[in-house]
């Protein structure tokens, strides 16, 4: 059900909105509205603005929980703590953490160089030489560097024994081999020439290494190390300082985050200022629950520094009111299919509890079989207890009335031997229909259900379009009146050529279906001339006759195609009967012979959720399309107190 709703206006000094918004609408559940665009006819009206001052104290407290892995389940208000004291603890850590980040930021540039420089020694290592000595050579120059396979063979090849150089080879991957060469400083610029062309890439070595390359390496290894060590101490320390005020910051946490929330209330509070251009008030409006509102304003009746206007909602100025669901909890599951279609508006009917019944009752009847109903009805439950999931809950309520069926259709794991029926089994009874012959009777029974959904969908309809005081809508649409009475009488016809009654005089059957597609087929002009409009006549009479008798066409092929629409419910009950025996039959199990167990289980694992998803779909479909698109349009905006509202 939808909970009725009030509109307030809120007003009050400007600088007293933190006392009223901590001290009673933080009680309450309050869906605000933005002043400036509600209340347009107000003159002289301001954004209040004002920057939060808790944006970076909220950040840094988020950011100290995030470190130490505690979410927003573990917060809790048991040990509340002042705005000043929560504000002290953030800026105290704050100021801690930060000098520690300080040298862990230059420990971890230190270690970025190391790395870089083992990166350039590395794979000279082999090179056993000391590097401070051979780069102070006079009149030797030598050049590091990487050269490709192919171009090295070709230096040791063509070019080399020409040359007045050495070439020490250090190190081979697939690619390149990294080498030193040395040449006579008097001709390293021809001979450079020369190993550029042969693509040689140098790697330029500072004169910053201590001995071979080899024990550069082990020194730089050494040093990467103990800045790794160093690096990870900080954080240690950073975790250990969070850790020792863990529950000082949550409580912190808690309240900064509340601070924050109730500041950034000015984003939706406009300002006005008193005739005497003195005092400035704040002006805050926005739906409550009925019930809240009656208890805000006995909270506030004794203070003088609020001011509180409560207006029903049918009569207030601004759109309509945000919609908020109120439902039993075992239907509350099934919301997530209003969601999925889009929830109600305010003055609509909830369709929650209809569609739990439905969904729940159509899944049953389509998968009817004791044991595998037994499996959703537990599985389900079992997901839903520890995992909160919403669809999980709907199967479990779906498995309990399979689990019904199941008896009625005497079926268990599909062995249909086991227990004898309460009702009747799907495959093989049949009925006598008048003038038809011999039909299946879960496919009659289906249609007959699937009638009765309809005319209570047609209520439904009726009952939203007094409502919305939809004259069109209420009697002569489709599924207003007139198509309720229509469908009515199509259905009772029916029942009494079936059941061998004596039908109604003629003239009783004139009036129960040609008045009702009549009045159909003349819904515009007849609802303009009810609401006394000057212009409910056709102008283009001809083509108006054209298009209603094509429109009444329509609507009577719509009924027929949505009423046999139903047959699915017992198409499936008889296909999950016969979907069973081939699983039985492939396990050995039709002529009384000891089965294949593990065939029949796995066929039942296959077939409970193959054919569960399939069904599943089926009944939402039905609900959907041949229920929902009779009388619901799930047009509502969703109530969101603004404490939720603000924090996404």
């Amino acid at each position: 059900m939808i909970v009725k709703m009030k509109f307030l206006s809120i007003t009050g000094p400007r600088d007293d909105i933190d006392r009223v918004v901590d001290q009673y609408l933080s009680k309450y559940e309050i869906h605000l509205e933005n002043a400036l665009s509600k209340l347009n006819t107000v003159e002289h009206l301001r954004p209040y603005m004002e920057t939060n001052p808790y944006r970076e104290l909220l950040s840094k407290a988020e950011s100290f929980c995030k470190q130490i892995s505690v979410s927003d389940e573990d917060i809790n208000a048991s040990n509340p703590c002042s705005k000043e004291q929560a504000q002290e603890l953030i800026q105290s850590l704050d100021t801690q953490i930060n000098s520690i980040y300080e040298q862990k930021s230059e420990l971890e540039r230190q270690l970025e160089e190391s790395k870089a420089s083992l990166d350039k020694i590395l794979p000279f290592s082999s090179f056993d030489f000391d590097l401070h000595t051979l780069l102070g050579f006079r009149f030797i120059s030598l050049r590091f560097g990487k050269i490709e396979h192919e171009y090295y063979s070709k230096l040791q090849k063509y070019i080399y024994d020409d040359l007045d150089t050495i070439f020490f080879n250090c190190y081979a991957d697939k690619r390149y081999v990294w080498g030193v060469y040395f040449v006579p400083s008097g001709q390293a610029e021809k001979i450079d020439a020369v190993y550029s062309s042969m693509h040689f890439e140098r790697t330029y070595i500072p004169d910053c290494y201590n001995g071979t390359p080899k024990q550069a390496c082990d020194d730089l290894k050494k040093k990467i190390s103990t800045l790794e060590t160093q690096i990870a101490d900080c954080d240690k320390k950073v975790s250990d300082i969070l850790m020792k005020e863990k529950q000082a910051l949550m409580s912190a946490k808690l309240k900064i985050e509340k601070l924050f929330v109730n500041f950034d209330v000015r984003k939706l509070a406009a300002c006005t200022t008193a005739k005497d251009k003195q005092q400035v008030f704040y002006i805050l409006c926005g739906w409550m629950a009925q019930a809240d509102a009656i208890s805000f304003q006995k909270d506030i009746e004794n203070d003088d520094n609020i001011f509180c206007i409560l207006e029903d909602d049918d009569t207030t100025p601004v759109d309509q009111p945000p919609t908020k669901l109120k439902n039993p909890k075992i239907f509350k599951p099934f919301e997530m299919f209003i969601r999925m279609y889009g929830l109600p508006s305010y003055n609509e009917i909830d369709p929650t509890i209809f569609v739990g019944l439905t969904y729940a009752f159509i899944f049953g009847a389509m998968f009817g079989d004791v044991g595998q109903g037994l499996l959703l009805a537990v599985g389900g439950f079992l997901l839903y207890r520890f995992k909160k999931i919403n669809l999980a809950a709907i199967i479990s309520c779906a498995g309990v009335f399979s689990t019904i069926f199941g008896f009625l259709f005497g079926s268990v794991f599909g062995f249909e031997d086991v227990i004898e029926p309460l009702w009747l089994r799907p495959v093989n009874h049949m009925t006598t229909i008048p003038f038809i012959g011999k039909l299946n009777t879960v496919f009659i029974v289906a249609i007959a259900f699937g009638m009765i959904l309809i005319l209570i969908t047609m209520i439904f309809h009726i009952i939203n379009g007094l409502k919305s005081k939809d004259v069109e809508s209420t009697w002569f649409d489709t599924n207003g009146l007139a198509g309720f009475v229509f469908y009515g009488a199509v259905v009772v016809t029916i029942v009494l050529l079936l059941t061998g009654h004596t039908l109604p005089a003629g003239i009783v059957m004139v009036v129960m279906f040609g008045v009702p597609l009549l009045l159909i087929a003349l819904k515009e002009p007849l609802s303009k001339f009810v609401q006394k409009r000057a212009d409910y006549m056709p102008k283009q009479k001809g083509m108006f006759i054209v298009q209603t008798f094509f429109e009444l066409f329509e609507v009577l092929l719509s009924y027929f195609s949505n009423t046999l629409s139903f047959v699915r419910i017992g198409a499936f009950a008889v296909s999950h009967a016969a979907m069973m025996e081939v699983v039985l039959m492939l396990a050995g199990a039709e002529n009384g012979a000891s089965p294949n167990w593990i065939v029949i289980v796995l066929g039942n694992l296959f077939v409970c959720g193959m054919e569960g998803l399939i069904v599943g779909i089926q009944v939402l479909r039905l609900e959907y399309y041949e229920m929902f698109s009779r009388f619901y349009h799930g047009t509502g905006h969703e109530f969101q107190p603004f404490g939720k509202k603000l924090t996404k």
